[in-house]
C-alpha cells in the first residue's frame, strides 16, 4: 500500500539517499588521522538486506489501528520541523528511534569495513517497525517467529561474523520497551507481544530499548528522542540560555493523559491534588528558607492535558508550561518509562519520579544512578495514593538553595539526554548526546563481556 501522507515519488527518493549513505559508510576505510583516537572503539555496521530495515518503512500507513506513521520519516526520522523556520525543533514520534540511531551511525568516527577488527557489530534492523506486523498486523499469531528470519540471514550470510562470538559483540535498537518483546515462546494462543527477546539465538545479544526489564543483562535503556534536535552548538547555547533565565511561576507540572477513572492510582491522585491545590489554604510563608512561600508561585500547581496522544507532535504545548514549571511530575502510566521525562529535562524542569523503574533503574548511561538525588525527587507512589502523603507538601518543603542547585544539575545534563541533528557542526559533537553516550556504554558493556568469555 502506498503511504498517504509522503508523495509515493519523494518516499523512493528518501529510501534511495538514506542506501546510499549507508553503503557509503560501509566502505568507508577509517582515516589514519582518527585510528589513535578508535582503539576498542570500532564499529562494523552490519550489512543487511533492505527487508529488515528500509523496506519497512514503505508499509508506513498499512498498520491504522497502530498509527500511520508516513508523517515521521521526514528527515531521517526526526519528523517534520515544528513550522518553517524551526532549525532545531520538529514534530519527531517516539517510534523512530531505529531510524534516528542507523543515520547517526552512518556518521560514527570509527566505523570500519572489516568485521574482524571490529569491537562491536551494529545490526541496523528496524525490530519495532518490523514487529507491527506481528502486533497489529496479519502475522498476528505467529509473533513467535519474530527475529527467526534475521537470525536465518546472520547463520547464513557470512556467518564468521555472527559465529566469532556468537553474537556477544552484537546489538541493535529497539523503539518499543523490551516487555513488547518478550512472549514466551509456548503462549498459545498469543497474547500482546512477540517473543523476540524470548529466542535463545537473541540471548547475546546486546539491546538498546526505551524500557528494559530488570534481570536481563542485555537490556540496557536509552533516552525518548524529544522534539529537539540542534543542529550547531549556536542553537544548543541559545536553548540553554533560554531555559537558565526562563521565570519559574509554577511551582509543579504535570503534563500527561489518564487519572480520570475512580480505581486509585498515582495519576488519579495527582490530578486531585492539582484540582485543589490553588486553592488550599493550608500553604503558609516561612523564613527558614524553604520552598514553602506560596507567594513565589502564580500557580501551586497545574496540568497538560494530553489525554489521547495531543501533545504528541505539538511541542508547543507542553514546553511552554514545563519552562515556567520548577517540578515536572512523572508518574508511571501504562508502563514505568515516559517521553516526559526528557521533555521535562530538556525544559530544567526538576523532575520527580514515583518509582525507580521510571528512570533511576532505567538510564544508568544518561542519568548517572549515583547522583541521582542531584537532580531528581522521588516520592513512592504507594505513600501518594494509599498513605495521604501530599505531593505539594514534600516539594514546599525542599529548600530554595537545593532547587537552585538541582535545576543547575538538570540543565548540566540536557545535552546527554538530547538527539542532535544528524549532520550537525563539528562543534556540537564536541558535546555527548544521548547518541554518543549510548554508543560508549554499548562498547564499554561489550567489551566487558568479550574480556570474561576470553577468560572462561
Amino acid at each position: 500500500m502506498a503511504c498517504k501522507s509522503i508523495p509515493i515519488f519523494f518516499l523512493y527518493l528518501y529510501f534511495f539517499s538514506l542506501f546510499i549513505e549507508l553503503k557509503f559508510a560501509q566502505h568507508i576505510s577509517p582515516p589514519e588521522i582518527i585510528s589513535k583516537h578508535c582503539d576498542d572503539r570500532w564499529i562494523h555496521i552490519r550489512n543487511l538486506p533492505s527487508r529488515f530495515n528500509l523496506d519497512l518503512l514503505s508499509n508506513c500507513s498499512e498498520y491504522p489501528i497502530f498509527d500511520d506513521f508516513c508523517p515521521y520519516l521526514a528527515n531521517h526520522g526526526l519528523g517534520h520541523k515544528t513550522y518553517n523556520r524551526s532549525h532545531s525543533w520538529y514534530r519527531t514520534d517516539s517510534s523512530m528511534l531505529e531510524l534516528i540511531f542507523h543515520r547517526r551511525m552512518l556518521e560514527y568516527p570509527c566505523l570500519t569495513s572489516d568485521p574482524n577488527s571490529a569491537d562491536a557489530i551494529y545490526l541496523p534492523y528496524y525490530t519495532s517497525i518490523d514487529a507491527l506486523r506481528y502486533l497489529y498486523g496479519p502475522e498476528v499469531n505467529s509473533s513467535a517467529e519474530h527475529g527467526l528470519e534475521l537470525f536465518d540471514f546472520l547463520s547464513r550470510n557470512q556467518p564468521e561474523i555472527w559465529n566469532r562470538r556468537l553474537g556477544h559483540d552484537h546489538f541493535f535498537v529497539m523503539a518499543r520497551p523490551a516487555w513488547d518483546f518478550s512472549q514466551p515462546l509456548e503462549n498459545d494462543p498469543p497474547i500482546w507481544g512477540t517473543s523476540l527477546l524470548e529466542l535463545p539465538q537473541f540471548f547475546n545479544v546486546t539491546v538498546l530499548t526505551y524500557e528494559g526489564r530488570a534481570w536481563p543483562w542485555q537490556e540496557q535503556a536509552i533516552p525518548y528522542p524529544t522534539s529537539f534536535h540542534p543542529p550547531n552548538l549556536a542553537f544548543l547555547e541559545s536553548w540553554l540560555q533560554r531555559v537558565k533565565r526562563s521565570k519559574r511561576s509554577t511551582l509543579m507540572l504535570f503534563a500527561g493523559g489518564g487519572g480520570i477513572s475512580a480505581t486509585p492510582n498515582i495519576r488519579r491522585s495527582i490530578r486531585m491534588e492539582c484540582q485543589s491545590a490553588n486553592d488550599d489554604d493550608d500553604v503558609t510563608n516561612s523564613r527558614d528558607g524553604s520552598n514553602r512561600d506560596a507567594s513565589l508561585y502564580s500557580k501551586l500547581c497545574e496540568v497538560v492535558d494530553c489525554s489521547n496522544g495531543i501533545c504528541e507532535h505539538d511541542p508547543v504545548r507542553y514546553f511552554r508550561p514545563m519552562l515556567q514549571a520548577t517540578f515536572c511530575l512523572q508518574p508511571p502510566g501504562d508502563i514505568p518509562t515516559r517521553r516526559s521525562t526528557f521533555d521535562g529535562i530538556l525544559a530544567g524542569c526538576i523532575p520527580v519520579f514515583f518509582e525507580d523503574l521510571s528512570a533511576k533503574s532505567q538510564y544508568k548511561w544518561h542519568l548517572p544512578e549515583e547522583e541521582f538525588e542531584e537532580f531528581a525527587v522521588t516520592i513512592p507512589k504507594e505513600d501518594v495514593v494509599f498513605k495521604g502523603i501530599k505531593i505539594l507538601d514534600v516539594l514546599m518543603g525542599i529548600p530554595k538553595a537545593r532547587i537552585r542547585r538541582m535545576r543547575e544539575k538538570v540543565i548540566e545534563l540536557i545535552p546527554s539526554v538530547m538527539y542532535r541533528k544528524h549532520g550537525s557542526s563539528l562543534g556540537l559533537r564536541t558535546k555527548k548526546d544521548a547518541v554518543d553516550i549510548a554508543i560508549e556504554g554499548t562498547l564499554q558493556k561489550i567489551g566487558m563481556r568479550v574480556k570474561e568469555l576470553d577468560l572462561e
